[in-house]
């Protein structure tokens, strides 16, 4: 992440070959310190460019493999950057809202794509959005086509997207001082971390994460991509695994095969044993699950700090935050009145009457209700209190919590994981079966608005807007509700589900 912030800062000054007063727009044809590149117009959005498959970094394969990124080799003639660079190590998926369908898969895979107006200028100064996809550090690239950022950058930006192992915007006319990082999911986990990490400081302005900030002491973080290893724990991990391997040094690891290596690619840690939540009855509510064991580190470098310490003490980047989470984040199996009753009361200890005054259940629907509410509630009050400890650590700048609400058409999962990236880019898929409606073109209209504006002003409000309000720690307990209505909602609808999650949230160890 780093080279790829010191190859942004590298490339920004670096002007189109004859200069702006020659030649005032971005042409498909531009100049950069590495060599010429040549982008084409995108297929979504006529008066936008895109560029395909810039490198960012030398290949990370033989002896570079996990380490450092170096700086790319220049290269000769004009790079024809019209098509995607490969996908970084992963088993396949097929095309869907999380992947690019492509099986070019390989360790030379870090490689960016970059979306630009085509009537912007050297000059212009546009804000960039630069995009990390999510995937729980098992898949994903920035090729995915949910993420094509020609409908964005349609709205006067610079969108960038690229891979990552699991740029050059001034002569595109992006301004390399005005940054906004964003990520959904794992990704979202990534841009939180660029959030905390002293590493990126002065270096990025705003901060999206969808999918989405979580309360330290919240346990759903336990089996999230938010959730983190510790230092000493991570080289235990991967002592072991280099055994499992078959090797004795890191020397030899990088000799093995990325196929062997990707019978890993799924591992799960087992952080849950000996708690609450390693429970098999607590299991069944699906409400927590083991984390990938391939995931964020603590390791005194890039993340100094826990996320407690780090909001507590406001060691992090003070900047605008827009964040949140969906209606229907997790899908919930139906749960029989004798399970609920075991699993919720392991899970709430001396509280469990009071939870089941909260959230009562007499039968195996209202069970079922009651779970998904009861997880809809966490999803409200983690991000809305992750927002009031940023404010009480000392940061000044505003966070911007959301709930979002809409189901895409012709499907059964609500308002899925994922499900507004479809209108927060703009990118209303054709492969799959849905019929959408007018009021989703309308919805991707207003919600890309809202994503611009803070793009560009670290506020999504502006226009005619339902108004988005910021968090406080002095306001009322509400976030904005995005979808099927637009304003402030409460984030539960009864203040003694209120007391109950935050008796659950004293009593789980900070993240």
């Amino acid at each position: 992440m780093v080279a790829l912030f010191g190859l942004i800062a590298g490339l920004t000054a670096t002007p189109l070959a004859l200069g702006a007063a020659l030649h005032p727009k971005i042409s498909s044809h531009v100049e950069t310190s590495y060599g010429a590149i040549r982008g084409a117009i995108s297929d979504l959005e006529s008066d936008v460019i895109s560029y395909k498959g810039i490198p960012f970094a030398k290949p990370p394969v033989n002896d570079l493999r996990w380490r450092a990124p170096k700086p790319p080799a220049r290269w000769s003639g004009t790079l024809n950057a019209t098509n995607f660079g490969a996908d970084c190590a992963q088993s396949y998926s097929s095309l869907g809202l999380f992947s690019s369908g492509s099986e070019n898969i390989s360790e030379d895979c870090l490689y960016m794509n970059i979306w630009a107006p085509k009537n912007a200028t050297v000059r212009s100064k546009l804000p960039v959005f630069l995009w990390i996809y999510g995937g729980r550090f098992e898949g994903g690239a920035g090729s995915v086509p949910t993420y094509d950022g020609s409908h964005l950058a349609a709205k006067d930006m610079i969108v960038v997207t690229f891979n990552y192992r699991m740029a050059p915007v001034s002569a595109f006319g992006g301004d390399p001082n005005h940054i906004t990082v964003g990520g959904q999911s794992a990704g979202s986990a990534s841009a939180l971390i660029m959030m905390y990490s002293p590493l990126t400081s002065d270096k990025i302005v705003g901060c999206i994460a969808e999918s989405g900030a979580r309360d330290p002491h919240d346990p759903e973080t336990f089996g999230l991509a938010t959730s983190h290893r510790w230092m000493e724990k991570a080289l235990e991990q991967g002592e072991t695994f280099i055994s499992e391997m078959n090797v004795s040094t890191i020397a030899e690891l990088r000799n093995v095969s990325m196929a062997d290596l990707l019978e890993y690619d799924g591992s799960t840690d087992t952080i849950l044993e000996g708690t609450v939540w390693g429970d098999t009855t607590v299991q069944d509510t699906g409400l927590v699950s083991e984390p990938p064991l391939w995931r964020p580190v603590v390791d005194g470098y890039v993340l100094p700090l826990g996320y407690g310490d780090t909001l507590r003490t406001g060691s992090h980047n003070n900047i605008p935050i827009m964040t949140g989470d969906n209606l229907n984040e997790t899908s919930w199996t139906d749960m029989n009145v004798t399970t609920y009753n075991s699993a919720f009361t392991t899970i709430m200890g001396n509280n469990s009457k009071e939870f089941f005054n909260a959230y009562p259940a007499s039968n195996e629907s209202e069970a079922t209700a009651q779970t998904a509410a009861f997880g809809n509630d966490i999803n409200r009050y983690t991000t809305w209190h992750w927002a009031k400890d940023w404010y009480l650590g000392g940061a000044t700048k505003d966070a911007f919590a959301y709930f979002w609400t809409h189901s895409p058409p012709n499907q059964t999962s609500g308002a899925y994981h994922g499900s507004e990236l479809w209108y927060t880019f703009g990118n209303l898929p054709t492969f799959y079966n849905y019929t959408w409606t007018d009021y989703d073109y309308e919805l991707q209209r207003i919600m890309g608005s809202y994503w611009a504006n803070f793009i560009k002003t670290g506020n999504p409000n502006g226009g005619n807007l339902t108004r988005f309000p910021a968090s406080s720690p002095n306001k009322t307990n509400t976030v904005m509700w995005l979808g099927d209505d637009f304003g402030a909602g409460e984030i539960v609808d009864d203040i003694d589900k209120l007391s109950v999650i935050q008796d659950l949230f004293s009593m789980n160890p900070e993240w």
